[in-house]
């Protein structure tokens, strides 16, 4: 019991974190998409721009619907950026557009912590959304099955957790990757004149705030992986 209010206590506040973070980000988005660059590039020309003169081809500019949907599809090879950025030309369109082709240049270039990444997609997605109901079971049928021969609940439940725990390590990997990216983006902007020094600590702004949702995810997950770690430690200890 004691425990498990400690655990309460810790992630009240992460929750806290990961809700102001959000709303942080649509805010400062908000804020920064209503002052337009001097270039009066969109997002779009921006996108097409950078990579257009850094030689990437292949890659297409797609409009998808939603705000702050914008992301990289590796696999189809197309940026696909939201409503809000697509045809805009606020000093935020641009970051954000700009964030997305340093994903683009990080696949081109072979970044490390990106191929790790793109090699963790398809496990985390699993553990992500099979994680927690492969738990539950373990331990219910560690309740009822107490007399079992087998240890059916406790199999389950390690399961569980590696699968947590691969999915904890998509979000720690996530993290430098999606640093990176902003940098490669404010030096790309510079670069190609898209944005000026001035307007540089601007867009810094919108993707810092953009980031902070990573971390925020990134706490939250740990937590809830030391949780169950702490389960997992209590069916060894039983045994």
């Amino acid at each position: 019991m004691f425990d498990y209010l400690l655990f309460l206590l810790l992630l009240i506040p992460c929750l806290a974190f990961s809700a102001w973070a959000s709303a942080r980000v649509n805010t400062t988005y908000a804020k920064y998409d209503r002052v337009q660059t001097r270039s009066c590039m969109t997002g779009y020309d921006t996108a097409t721009r950078l990579m257009r003169n850094r030689g990437v081809t292949g890659i297409a500019v797609n409009r998808v619907e939603g705000r702050l949907s914008d992301h990289y599809n590796p696999g189809r090879n197309v940026v696909n950026l939201s409503m809000s950025t697509y045809g805009s030309a606020s000093v935020a369109a641009v970051a954000v557009a700009a964030h997305e082709v340093g994903h683009v240049m990080q696949k081109h270039t072979g970044y490390i912590p990106y191929k790790i990444r793109t090699v963790l997609v398809p496990v985390a997605n699993i553990g992500s959304r099979l994680a927690l109901p492969v738990v539950i079971v373990g331990l219910l049928l560690d309740l009822f099955w107490v007399t079992s021969p087998q240890p059916y609940g406790q199999w389950a439940v390690y399961l569980g957790i590696a699968l947590y725990g691969l999915s904890t390590l998509f979000i720690l990997v996530t993290l430098p990757v999606e640093f990176n990216a902003s940098h490669r983006a404010k030096k790309m902007l510079v670069e190609e004149g898209i944005l000026t020094e001035d307007e540089v600590p601007a867009a810094s702004k919108v993707l810092s705030a953009a980031a902070l949702t990573y971390v925020a995810s990134l706490l939250v997950s740990l937590l809830y992986f030391l949780r169950f770690a702490l389960v997992f430690l209590s069916f060894v200890r039983k045994d």
